[in-house]
């Protein structure tokens, strides 16, 4: 099984994953509640967010360290953070959150 939460990190400039970005999970509990956080790999995931199993339901905020992952580079940083927020509605179901990354924009969806 895996985590019920992933994530996955393309820097489209360079065509390559974005590895070593500092990713921070939180849920809205009246704030913000950090309960998970790590650092994508060589291929740009980070797919032990959460232990395997159900997620309670709620909103989400997944957070990305893209300003020091542009700094290490030496690359201008215009956008330091980027934070989703998005609702997780069904707690048997995956999320998998990717970012696509730019040094001047970045998309994001709800991938499988």
């Amino acid at each position: 099984m895996r985590s019920p939460i992933t994530t996955h990190v393309l820097d489209t400039a360079s065509g390559r994953p974005a590895r070593a970005v500092m990713v921070v999970l939180e849920r809205l509990e009246g704030t913000f509640r950090e309960v998970a956080k790590g650092i994508t790999n060589e291929d740009g995931r980070i797919a032990d967010m959460l232990p395997p199993g159900e997620v309670p339901t709620g909103t989400y905020r997944i957070s990305f360290d893209t300003g020091a992952y542009y700094r290490a580079q030496g690359l201008p940083v215009f956008y330091p953070s980027v934070s989703i927020t998005f609702e997780v509605d069904a707690a048997d179901e995956h999320y998998h959150v990717p970012l696509l990354l730019s040094p001047y924009g970045y998309s994001t969806y709800r991938g499988s």
